[in-house]
């Protein structure tokens, strides 16, 4: 009799046990979540595109994924909001803005822009211009995305030799936005890999994967993933 209520004491032990930790995990996962939704409202991306529909497309991608978006629709109105053209008649440029745009800059507005994102043909400043000039000037550690709806080889690597950081071929899908996160935690000035939530995920992993290991024991351990960090053609 002493031995059955020990056993039944003991599987209700262990019973406990796995609902704590499925209630553990639970709570750190949602704790996660919230750290990288934090973190995405925190993101600041500038949005260039003659076209209105492709404007609008590309805005709504990055709101759901709940960042920051200012919208401007020529190189020009880009120089202007990032400050680099002192002489840029502000009046008569701040009716034809995106309605999501702002005349003042962002360092008027206290905001700093993490990415910058731009199609390649547009009339008077291309892309391939408008990244020359960003990387010449104080933005030059702010990402560049390129974007067109050309796939011409030779225009890809000369934007990537220029030091965009990918080039997306349109139309630019969720997928695509999906995959700028990693350059808008450089965009931060910490390497990826070593900045703060980077830090609390691999402690979040490492509590989740020892409290795990009892049911790992008969599998060999496996090297943690490693994402390579290149630039190149994004695949659509």
């Amino acid at each position: 009799m002493e031995v059955t209520e020990s056993s039944v004491e003991s599987t209700q032990q262990e019973k406990q046990q796995r609902q704590e930790e499925k209630e553990r995990q639970r709570k750190e996962e949602q704790e996660e979540e919230r750290r990288e939704e934090q973190q995405q409202h925190h993101f600041h991306v500038l949005a260039v595109d003659d076209s209105v529909i492709d404007r609008k497309l590309l805005e709504r991608l990055l709101r759901v994924s709940s960042y920051r978006v200012t919208c401007v629709d020529s190189g020009d109105k880009a120089l202007e909001y990032l400050g680099l053209l002192d002489d840029f008649d502000n009046d008569s440029s701040s009716s034809s803005a995106s309605s999501s745009s702002s005349s003042q800059s962002p360092q008027q507005e206290g905001l700093k822009v993490n990415l910058i994102m731009t199609d390649y043909c547009m009339p008077g400043m291309t892309g391939y211009d408008l990244l020359k000039r960003v990387k010449g000037s104080s933005w030059k550690d702010v990402p560049v995305v390129v974007m067109s709806s050309e796939n011409i080889p030779s225009r890809i690597s000369m934007c990537l030799e220029e030091g965009a950081e990918e080039f997306l071929l349109k139309p630019v899908r969720q997928s695509d936005v999906e995959k700028l996160q990693q350059h808008l935690v450089k965009s931060l000035g910490l390497p990826i890999g070593d900045n703060l939530d980077d830090r609390d995920n691999n402690n979040t992993k490492t509590n989740i994967n020892h409290n795990n290991l009892s049911k790992r024991k008969a599998m060999s351990p496996e090297p943690p993933e490693r994402i390579p960090k290149l630039k190149g053609l994004a695949i659509v």
